[in-house]
């Protein structure tokens, strides 16, 4: 596996509308190894998600989530706040030619970042529920109901897909921050947010 060199804001890859991959090529080694790549990436950069236009790839694939614990590892240490709750913990998934349905009309303002947009956080009012259909790194289909921070992240990559970045979202500027300000005045409750 490989770490892979993430594009930055302003390279043209991260304003195209990415190219479907189909179904028969999801398999091929090339695309195996892409995605383990991708996860490798994404682990070493501590991000949360990774899109293929963020490493110089322009296909409609995504990677998210954290690694599962191993068995007897504990796996809660944060806060029992139930909002903490929802948001703790996104499943690893990998996810070819994503389509987003909203559930609902729900939505939350919260705070995102983004690996092709280092050291930068602002936020983002986003759908609170989301079901999304796609294949998984098998070729099957597979159906997601997501809430939270897993919806958060799963809108935020198929963005990339689409060539939109979190800043695009963003209804006012006014808590565009870097990240050391992020901590210093923004994050009352101390947590990290981790990149998209």
């Amino acid at each position: 596996m490989s770490i892979l060199k993430v594009a930055r804001m302003g390279h043209p890859v991260l304003r195209a509308r990415a190219k479907p991959l189909d179904a028969a090529a999801i398999k091929s080694p090339r695309v195996q190894q892409l995605i383990d790549d991708m996860l490798e990436t994404m682990n070493e950069y501590q991000g949360v998600g990774l899109a293929a236009p963020q490493v110089h790839v322009s296909l409609r694939l995504f990677v998210a989530g954290f690694a599962p614990h191993p068995p007897g590892e504990d796996e809660d240490d944060a806060d029992d706040d139930e909002e903490d709750d929802e948001d703790s913990h996104v499943p690893q998934m990998v996810l070819v030619n994503p389509e987003i349905s909203i559930v609902g009309n729900d939505t939350v303002d919260d705070w995102e970042g983004c690996l092709s947009i280092p050291e930068i956080r602002g936020r983002v009012t986003r759908a609170r529920d989301i079901k999304v259909r796609a294949f998984d790194r098998n070729a099957r289909r597979v159906e997601i109901t997501a809430r939270g921070f897993t919806a958060r992240v799963i809108q935020h990559e198929t963005d990339h897909l689409d060539g939109v970045l979190f800043l695009d979202r963003m209804e006012s500027f006014e808590t565009l921050t870097f990240l050391e300000e992020f901590g210093r005045y923004w994050n009352v409750r101390h947590r990290t947010v981790p990149e998209e």
